[in-house]
Order: C-alpha cells, then sequence, then structure tokens
C-alpha cells in the first residue's frame, strides 16, 4: 500500500468532478461528509445533547456541508443549543448549498445572520465559513467571524470542515487570517496546509474522511505527486516475524562513522539500526575510537579502520571497507566522521563505487557538497541533510532551503538521482521521480544533538530489513523517528530530551504504529 496522497484544491475539485461523472450526485457526497463530520464530534464531543453548540455557514460547498452537520445534529441529537449562522442571504445559495437550507428550514432550523451575546456560552463551534476554494485572504463578514471563532467564544472548542475557514489550503505558509482549531475534519484526501508547517500546527487533530470516491480516482494517480506518510502504508514492515527467522534474514549493515572524540554519534547511529530491527550491525571506526564505541554497546560489532594523526579514517580504509561490503547488506557513512582531506577522499570512493545501498548523513554530507560526485546508476544512496546541511548540498542559503523545502527537495533528488530525507518540522522524503512524501511527526524535543544519527540508524536498520521496499523502509524509520520524539517529549518534556531518548520510545512508537486504527 503506498501513502495516501495529498492533493491541491484544483486537484480536489477533479476527482469530485469525476465522481459525480461515475454516477455519484454532489449531493450524496455532500450528506456523506456531513455524517462523516458528525461521527467525528460525536467520537470527540459527547454527549452532544449537553453542548451549546454553533455552525457558522458560508454561501459555498463548505456553508452546505455545514448546513447538512446542522441538520443532522438538529434532528438526531437535540442539542442543548444550536444557533446556526448563515454569512449570506438565502437567496444566495445555489446548488448543493441551496438544498440543504432548504432541507435545515423544512426541519424547522432557523438560521441567523448576526452573532448575539448568548451563543459566546457556546461549548462547541463548528465552521464551515469558507472553504478549500478559497482565493486570498479572507475579508468583510468572513474575517469578521473569523475572529470572532478565535477570540469571542472562550468555552468552545473548534471543529473544521475541510479546513480551517481561511486557511490557504495548497501552503504552509500563512497568507492571512484564519481560524484556529482544535480539530478538523476532511475528505477523501489532505490538502497541502493539513500536512506541511506551520499552518499544520493550527488544523488540531486531523480526520481524514471518505466520502465515497473511488481511491483510484487518485492514488493511481501519477501526476498527484504529495503523499502522506502514515502507518497504514508500513504496518507490514513492523508486523510479527517468522517464526524460524535468525538474525542474518534481518539485513547486516555496516556503519563507517565516529573518530577520536567524537564516538557518540557512531554509537547512536549503529545502536538505532539494531533497534530499528538490522540482524547484525557492524562499526568500523578509526583504531582509537572502536574501544570507546564497544564499551558503549556491547551488541555491535567493530572493524578497526585504518587511523590518521588526528584520530580520523584514513586513505586505506577505502579497500576493506569495500571487501566488508561484499558480505554485507548496507553502508552508512558520515556521523562523527570529520572532513578532514583523507576522510573525505574514502567517502567520495565509497558513494561513488559502493554497488550496496548507501545511506549518507553529517560529515558525509559536507564532504559532498565540497566536491559532488555522481552516484552508481541505479544504485540507492539516501541523503539524511538537516536545512544547513541542505543549503549546502544545493548552493543555497538556509533560508531559501525553508522557503521552499518542497521545491529544493524534489529538485536536488531528481537532478541527483538520489533520495532526500530533509529532516525538520514536517520531514521530507523526496525520490528521483519526484514524488514528494510529507512526515507528520515530530516535536520540537527532538531539537538536541544526536537525533540525526539516530536517524541514520533506523533508516539503515530497515532498508536492510526490506530491500525490496526502499521507500516504505524509509518511510517507518522517519514517521517511528518523529513519533518516539512525540512520546518522549510527553513523558519527559522537551527540554531534558536527549536523543538516546528516541531508543526507549521507539518500542511504544512501534506499538502504537501497529494499531489498526492509526
Amino acid at each position: 500500500m503506498q501513502p495516501r496522497k495529498v492533493v491541491t484544491a484544483a486537484q480536489m475539485r477533479a476527482i469530485d468532478q469525476k465522481t459525480v461523472a461515475l454516477g455519484i450526485p454532489s449531493s450524496i457526497l455532500m450528506e456523506n461528509a456531513a455524517h462523516r463530520v458528525v461521527e467525528f464530534l460525536v467520537e470527540r464531543f459527547s454527549p452532544l445533547n449537553s453542548q451549546r453548540i454553533v455552525v457558522f455557514c458560508g454561501k459555498g460547498n463548505n456553508g452546505g456541508d455545514a448546513l447538512a452537520v446542522a441538520r443532522q445534529l438538529l434532528t438526531r441529537f437535540s442539542p442543548r443549543s444550536l444557533d446556526v449562522l448563515l454569512a449570506a442571504a438565502p437567496e444566495e445559495l445555489a446548488g448543493d448549498a441551496a438544498l440543504n437550507y432548504r432541507m435545515f428550514t423544512a426541519c424547522g432550523g432557523q438560521v441567523q445572520s448576526e452573532i448575539e451575546p448568548v451563543m459566546q456560552a457556546a461549548t462547541l463551534i463548528v465552521d464551515g465559513l469558507l472553504g478549500s476554494g478559497l482565493n486570498g485572504p479572507a475579508k468583510g463578514r468572513a474575517l469578521g467571524w473569523i475572529r470572532a471563532i478565535n477570540q469571542g467564544f472562550p468555552a468552545a472548542r473548534v471543529a473544521a470542515i475541510d479546513v480551517p475557514s481561511g486557511m490557504p489550503s495548497d501552503s504552509g505558509e500563512r497568507t492571512g487570517e484564519y481560524a484556529r482549531a482544535d480539530a478538523t475534519v476532511t475528505f477523501t484526501a489532505p490538502r497541502m496546509c493539513h500536512v506541511l508547517a506551520p499552518l499544520a500546527r493550527d488544523i488540531g487533530e486531523l480526520r481524514i474522511a471518505p466520502i465515497g470516491t473511488p481511491p483510484s480516482l487518485y492514488q493511481d494517480d501519477a501526476s498527484i505527486d504529495l503523499a502522506l506518510v502514515e502507518p497504514r502504508a508500513f504496518r507490514h514492515l513492523i508486523g510479527n516475524r517468522n517464526p524460524g527467522g535468525n538474525k542474518g534474514d534481518y539485513g547486516h549493515v555496516l556503519v563507517v562513522a565516529g573518530s577520536r572524540g567524537k564516538t557518540g554519534a557512531a554509537t547512536m547511529s549503529g545502536t538505532a539500526a539494531l533497534h530499528a530491527g538490522a540482524g547484525l550491525v557492524t562499526v568500523g571506526s578509526s583504531g582509537s575510537a572502536i574501544p570507546v564505541i564497544a564499551a558503549h554497546a556491547p551488541e555491535l560489532m567493530t572493524e578497526l579502520l585504518p587511523e590518521a594523526a588526528d584520530g580520523s579514517i584514513a586513505d586505506g580504509a577505502t579497500s576493506k571497507i569495500a571487501k566488508l561490503m561484499e558480505k554485507l547488506d548496507l553502508l552508512a557513512m558520515g556521523p562523527g566522521l570529520g572532513t578532514e582531506p583523507e576522510t573525505a577522499g574514502v567517502v567520495r570512493e565509497l558513494w561513488s563505487q559502493c554497488e550496496k545501498p548507501g545511506v549518507f548523513d553529517a560529515d558525509a554530507l559536507n564532504i559532498l557538497a565540497e566536491d559532488w560526485v555522481a552516484p552508481p546508476a541505479g544504485k540507492l544512496r539516501v541523503l539524511t541533510p538537516h536545512p544547513g546541511e541542505m543549503s549546502r548540498l544545493a548552493k543555497l542559503t538556509v533560508k531559501q532551503v525553508q522557503a521552499d523545502r518542497i521545491g529544493c527537495a524534489r529538485k536536488f533528488a531528481t537532478e541527483r538521482e538520489v533520495t532526500v530525507v530533509l529532516k525538520g518540522e514536517c520531514t521530507l522524503i523526496a525520490f528521483p521521480d519526484g514524488r514528494v512524501w510529507i512526515n507528520p511527526t515530530g516535536s520540537p524535543s527532538m531539537a538536541t544533538g544526536g537525533t540525526g544519527d539516530v536517524l541514520t540508524g533506523m533508516v539503515s536498520g530497515f532498508l536492510a530489513q526490506f530491500p525490496k521496499e526502499p521507500d516504505l523502509a524509509i518511510a517507518a524509520a522517519v514517521w517511528l523517528h518523529g513519533r518516539a520524539g512525540q512520546l518522549g517529549a510527553d513523558e519527559i518534556g522537551e527540554q531534558p530530551f536527549v536523543a538516546t531518548d528516541l531508543l526507549r520510545m521507539l518500542p511504544e512508537a512501534m506499538r502504537i504504529a501497529a494499531k489498526d486504527h492509526v
């Protein structure tokens, strides 16, 4: 199973049109959408009959959804109070929005055009004011009501339909004022604002609900090249193992990392590969570093590599590593290596000559940025840069990278024929064919030394186990890494969290990912 596609507003309109052309009326899609919203409200905010609810309705399809939600709330739950605000005169409504207005009023519902003081006691707001079809910042009455949603209902939680009103659908960037939601229910497929920072911070809990559109209309569309990493796509990679399996069945990783005084990075990367499930992990490093690495992690095998006078690996390491890789499954390089000339030569030679898959991070990326060497054709090369390393690789400023993370990662991946894991809030995985997968997990707690070294090991460990599913293996490592960070922040706090806490939280992250409903 491939990750769920992320669509633009225009793509979603086209998908809806194709659905209608198949014979599913748009009014049925709207009714299904309302059912999904109400189901979510029941799940999260029950009992609904004790809630004071205000429903904000615009004049477009988003308002039609909200009117359908209001009708279902009125007829099925009889809330303590239900006020429905309509931002347009009823005669301005058209199509399915007009149909749902007529059905709501036929059931005894009434709409109002002004916020009354009594409404400010609301405990639940349903935001159906503006949807994903909005062009430009909100203005006029809609803007005033958005401000009221944010400031005028002190006791209310906000559930948005499709997108929080005023939020630009096709971006992660703030362009105007928008409603801040505690939860957002969208339909069929997520939009960019749901999954990209900083807007994703303000959508609250995201529920992606099916409403009857055949998944093939978007999942099989190669022109839709953004997707959201979710456990449902990689869950099979973390299921129960074959009872007769042995360590040789789960891959052997060689981590070339560390140097004198930088042994922690090597230890964390190697240990993370084991925790991710690799059957065997060997850490290769300079002779003076190996005893320290081995003392910290007895599960790791070690390999002494030729050492330069400064404690880094020396020229002679290339042939020894190449010989080792004849029998091993994956090469990981970079954490704690340093960028000394002899070390740089070893990195470039192995990057361009090793026939096995490779994961390159940290100092290896800085070496490649200084003097790029083309990777061998058809061989998997995974780069895991943070924004600073990406800026050096792409010859851009960090500000330029961060201003267009998707475009930067995609361009580099396609032009250099590599897979790029661009770390940061909403980590991206960009593939050589132009696809970009967006990871929703992570925490500010992870802004601490060593978390990238752990990710290098986790990506390596998953790739070694699942060489026939490299894309999903990378996605699994990235999602679990971020989820472990979230769990650690919840248990420990953001400031006290350190990189090795990721490994302690990883089992629970795997258990969460294995659940059917995630």
